[in-house]
């Protein structure tokens, strides 16, 4: 067979600046929704999008033609750009957490990332990361 198939779906988390609160409710729709945007433009399929005040999730396939660190790049570069050309101070922190996700489980994923609101009612972004990181096997880095 002459033709490529990859099925990488995606989890990427990222937070912040020292994770400081600065994504406003009321950005937070249109943020998540340019980051739609930045994924179509660059050829990566969003699935989900959502976060809170400081931090973001996007669930995304990877084409085989795209390498994780560039597209997460854009993503964040571009998103950066956005925000501060809409009068905040914004940067997000350095790095990111990238946790691949079988096709049997991408539906409970994007429903975990679309319920944030509701989910950070009962644990902080800190603890939430910490949990998915024991989960896939790796330690935290606690450097803010």
């Amino acid at each position: 067979m002459s033709h490529t198939f990859a099925k990488n779906h995606l989890h990427i988390i990222f937070s912040t600046k020292r994770r400081r609160k600065i994504i406003p409710e009321e950005i937070q729709p249109k943020l998540w929704s340019y980051i739609a945007g930045i994924c179509h433009s660059e050829k990566i399929p969003p699935i989900a999008i959502n976060g809170m005040d400081d931090h973001a999730h996007v669930l995304f396939h990877l084409p085989p033609s795209l390498s994780l660190a560039k597209a997460v790049s854009s993503i964040k570069a571009n998103s950066s750009r956005w925000m501060n050309e809409h009068g905040l101070d914004f940067a997000w922190q350095e790095g990111y957490g990238a946790f691949g996700v079988s096709i049997s489980t991408t539906a409970a994923v994007a429903n975990y990332i679309r319920d944030q609101q509701r989910h950070h009612r009962k644990m902080s972004f800190e603890d939430e990361y910490r949990q998915i990181l024991r989960r896939h096997g790796a330690a935290a880095d606690d450097r803010k």
